[in-house]
């Protein structure tokens, strides 16, 4: 009788690293296309389109830059708790909860403060909403010893419909001709675009700056040392005397107040109000997933990978209105990457062999 046996690795180098997420990738891609052709789409012509939509035009480009912005921000505060092993799915509750931050600034303060006060206000603020939700979840896993994908996916919910109760109710802006979104925000409490573009610098700024400190303090600093060990061996970190609670209470504020500066970036720099949950974010705090493990989970790769699935969704748009496919489509795709890099990540860390059982 053949049985499958699965044994640790005991070491894995940068270049299994490297081959793995190459293979990964492409068997993703082969995935993909194998799905195109059985609905009868070209997958060369398709895969193509998405390439060209995103990176073959400097308009196209532009687009990939802007929503790379967020996919930047949500990733690098996701490779921390997910290097730390807390399984952080509440990204998007937390960007929208700095969106809601960020609108209260720009409403209240916006009309009597000067841009210089409003902007680094809805800034801190953003940080603080997203970083708030972030800690929630990790209480209740500390004290209550609650599944913390489970609280933060739901939590994900509960703040999305507390933004539509909001945008029909208290915050209805009484010059958008009954439309469920808050008044436009004023100038001050705009975020600035580069000419001829959607790219909002400051927050493109802020998420270069995110990546090169949260990079520094993973691999450079005591704290950064104590999430890395308390991810590969949580047994070794108890033993060594590392506080997980304290641990976990830094990775959520972190990565959920990152998220939240990216819901900062999209109301103050790209919509100018705050509207329906799915119209201020397209998934990001989904895709933001993937991002963090194409990137490895190293907050140093995920400017590449960010810009990576960027494309995706910019091309995805592409085919959508040339191909007349449904808006689905991308979720598909990245689904399937995520998939495979899942996949990979398990070959990578693991020997698989088959042994016959002796009867």
């Amino acid at each position: 009788m053949i049985r499958t046996r699965v044994l640790p690795r005991n070491r894995v180098t940068p270049v299994m690293n490297l081959i793995t997420l190459v293979i990964s990738l492409a068997a993703g891609i082969v995935v993909v296309g194998i799905i195109f052709a059985a609905n009868d789409v070209d997958p060369f012509f398709a895969l193509g389109k998405i390439f060209v939509g995103s990176f073959g035009s400097f308009y196209g480009f532009k687009e990939t830059v802007t929503k790379a912005i967020p996919l930047m921000l949500v990733g690098t505060g996701l490779a921390l708790a997910f290097r730390g092993k807390f399984w952080n799915i509440g990204a998007e509750g937390q960007l929208l909860a700095g969106a809601v931050v960020a609108t209260w600034v720009a409403l209240e303060l916006g009309p009597g403060a000067p841009r210089y006060i409003v902007i680094p206000l809805m800034f801190i603020g953003g940080f603080i909403g997203g970083g708030l939700v972030g800690l929630l979840p990790a209480i209740f896993k500390i004290k209550f010893r609650i599944n913390e994908i489970i609280s933060t996916l739901m939590l994900n919910y509960i703040v999305a419909e507390f933004i539509q109760f909001l945008i029909v109710g208290p915050w209805k802006g009484k010059t958008q001709f009954g439309f469920p979104y808050t008044d436009d925000f004023v100038e001050a409490a705009r975020i600035r675009l580069l000419p001829g573009s959607r790219i909002h610098a400051a927050t493109l700024a802020v998420a270069l700056l995110a990546v090169v400190l949260l990079t520094v303090m993973l691999y450079k600093t005591r704290s950064g040392y104590e999430i890395r060990v308390s991810g590969e061996n949580p047994e070794a970190a108890r033993y060594a005397g590392i506080n997980f609670f304290r641990s976990a209470l830094m990775m959520m504020m972190i990565s959920g107040g990152l998220a939240g500066l990216a819901g900062v970036g999209e109301v103050g720099g790209v919509h100018h109000h705050l509207s329906y949950p799915y119209a201020i974010s397209s998934g990001y705090g989904f895709t933001a997933i993937i991002v963090a493990w194409l990137a490895r989970l190293n907050p140093a790769f995920v400017p590449f990978s960010a810009l990576f699935f960027a494309g995706i969704l910019v091309g995805g748009d592409a085919i959508q209105i040339s191909l007349g496919l449904p808006a689905a489509t991308v979720n598909i795709v990245n689904g399937i990457l995520l998939f495979s890099l899942i996949t990979g990540d398990f070959f990578l860390k693991n020997r698989v062999s088959l042994v016959r059982r002796r009867s």
